[in-house]
């Protein structure tokens, strides 16, 4: 169910509306969502940082293959430290603005490693260092990965039964207010068959009746006495 739609010029980057959905939220709703799942076209630093400072919103996106990594990435979902233990997120500290990474419980190499003497097995870093790998919710939290790999799927295969539903793939429209017209119908297209599902009611198995139920055997079962 489509919160705001935005029609915009193609050349216009999809980066740019993220910040006015924010202000759409806020003005209409009075809420604005903690974290945004958002694809490649919000890939720009400016907005995530804008998103970050100004609203406190962590933007989660998948790493572009030609982006380049900063430690301590060594891919976009593994972190390591220096003598290449892998290390796992703890916690983002708003104080400090910085986020503190660790060993984890079991260390594989800290017992071997020539620096576990005066290694502390903590690592702190800004979240300036990179909007994608850190931000607010780092790519290689667990969170961010279980969004990324279960959550975000959904999202394609929604806005692909919506234009092949409408048939949207199939229009190029060259004018902006055609476009605004078009895509308030197909709001109100979606809107509608939201409401259809949800007066829809529920369907009633022919066969419940028929279907067995788990009975309760109610024993009381009781600790037996020590015959010693």
């Amino acid at each position: 169910m489509p919160l705001v739609s935005w029609v915009s010029p193609a050349n216009v980057s999809e980066g740019r509306l993220l910040v006015p959905s924010l202000h759409w939220c806020k003005k209409h709703l009075g809420w604005w969502p903690g974290i945004i799942v958002a694809d490649m076209g919000y890939l720009a630093a400016e907005s995530k940082r804008a998103a970050r400072q100004g609203w406190q919103v962590a933007v989660v996106t998948k790493l572009r293959a030609d982006m380049k990594l900063v430690p301590p990435y060594v891919s976009w979902n593994q972190a390591e430290c220096p003598q290449g233990e892998p290390l796992e997120w703890w916690e983002y500290d708003p104080v400090s603005d910085l986020h503190w990474f660790g060993t984890r419980p079991e260390p594989s190499l800290c017992s071997r490693c020539w620096e576990a003497s005066r290694c502390a097995r903590q690592f702190s870093y800004l979240p300036s260092q990179h909007e994608t790998l850190f931000g607010l919710l780092p790519l290689a939290s667990r969170p961010a990965q279980r969004l990324l790999q279960q959550v975000r799927p959904w999202i394609e295969p929604a806005q692909s039964f919506e234009k092949n539903q409408l048939g949207l793939s199939e229009m190029f429209l060259n004018s902006l207010r055609l476009a605004w017209c078009m895509s308030l119908l197909a709001d109100s297209a979606v809107l509608v068959r939201v409401m259809a599902w949800l007066d829809t009611p529920a369907e009633e198995h022919l066969l419940a009746p028929l279907a067995g139920d788990q009975l309760e055997l109610g024993l009381h079962l009781e600790k037996a006495a020590d015959p010693n």
